[in-house]
C-alpha cells in the first residue's frame, strides 16, 4: 500500500439496540433475587446476633422476625424490578449497560442514604445503610453480568443465523 491508497472504511456501527436473550436475562434476575434475599437475611442475623444492633424491628423480636422476612422479600422484588429495567433498556436504548449502571448506582446511593432520613438509633441507621449499599452493589454486579451475557448470547445467535450457520450450543459466559 502507498500513502495515497485509501483504507477501506469500517462499516458504520449498528445504531439499533442490541438483541437480548430474555430467558437468560430473567433466569439471571431470579437468581439475583434469591442471592440478595439471602444477603439480607445474613445481614440481619449478623447485625442482631453478633453486633447486637436491631435493625427493622425492636430488640425483643430476637434474631428472626417478620420485618426481616419482609425486608428480604422486598429486596428480592427490587432485584426483579431491576431485571425489568435492564430488559427494557436492552431492547430500547443504545449502550443499555451504561444506563443500567447509572440507574443502579443512583438507586444504591439513595437506598444507602434513606435510613438517615428517619428516626431511630444511629447504629441501626448505619447498619441498614451499609446493608442497603451491599445489596445495591450485589444487584448491580450480578444482574449487570447476567444482562451482558444475555445480550452477548442473543448477538452471537443472531450473527450465526445471519451467516447461515447453526448457533453454538452454549454461548453463555461461564463466569
Amino acid at each position: 500500500m502507498t500513502a495515497n491508497t485509501p483504507t477501506p472504511a469500517a462499516p458504520p456501527p449498528d445504531p439499533s439496540p442490541p438483541k437480548v436473550d430474555a430467558g437468560k436475562l430473567w433466569a439471571g434476575g431470579v437468581a439475583t433475587a434469591v442471592v440478595v434475599a439471602l444477603i439480607a437475611v445474613a445481614g440481619i442475623v449478623i447485625s442482631r446476633a453478633l453486633l447486637q444492633i436491631y435493625v427493622l424491628a425492636p430488640e425483643g423480636d430476637g434474631v428472626w422476625n417478620t420485618a426481616g422476612i419482609w425486608y428480604a422479600a422486598a429486596v428480592a422484588g427490587v432485584a426483579l424490578i431491576a431485571t425489568a429495567v435492564a430488559h427494557a433498556l436492552a431492547v430500547s436504548t443504545p449502550s443499555p449497560m451504561k444506563f443500567f449502571s447509572w440507574v443502579i448506582g443512583l438507586a444504591t446511593v439513595i437506598a444507602a442514604i434513606a435510613p438517615f432520613l428517619s428516626g431511630g438509633e444511629l447504629g441501626a441507621k448505619i447498619v441498614t445503610a451499609v446493608l442497603n449499599a451491599i445489596l445495591g452493589i450485589a444487584i448491580g454486579s450480578l444482574l449487570g453480568s447476567a444482562a451482558r451475557s444475555a445480550i452477548r448470547s442473543a448477538q452471537v445467535k443472531a450473527n450465526a443465523a445471519a451467516a447461515g450457520m447453526a448457533p453454538p450450543p452454549d454461548v453463555a459466559d461461564p463466569s
